[in-house]
């Protein structure tokens, strides 16, 4: 029972570093797209090529705002979610296996 409360616990911490650090990627993305960079750069291609996916299926999603692209606040939204929710849930089950309960 301690293995699993470990490995949920380990989980947690993961899903939460990932988390945190896609935000951070999402926020990057934002503040590279008010300065127009060079899209040729390996940096900001990498960066569109981790965060497109998502943030387009999210665009998709909204309704059209006169050019205002409120995708990547959507998406920092879930992640705060995803990290207050799931991995604080997951965290709180390691805990009470580690307690019997």
């Amino acid at each position: 029972m301690f293995m699993l409360a470990n490995l949920l616990e380990a989980l947690s911490q993961i899903l939460n570093v990932v988390l945190h650090i896609y935000m951070w990627i999402i926020i990057i993305r934002a503040l590279l797209s008010w300065v127009n960079p060079d899209p040729y750069n390996p940096i900001v291609r990498f960066l569109y090529q981790i965060t497109e996916p998502v943030l387009y299926q999210v665009r998709k999603r909204l309704p059209h705002m006169g050019g205002l692209d409120i995708s990547p606040i959507i998406v920092i939204f879930v992640i705060i979610f995803l990290q207050t929710f799931l991995v604080r849930t997951l965290s709180d089950l390691a805990f009470k296996m580690r307690m019997g309960g």
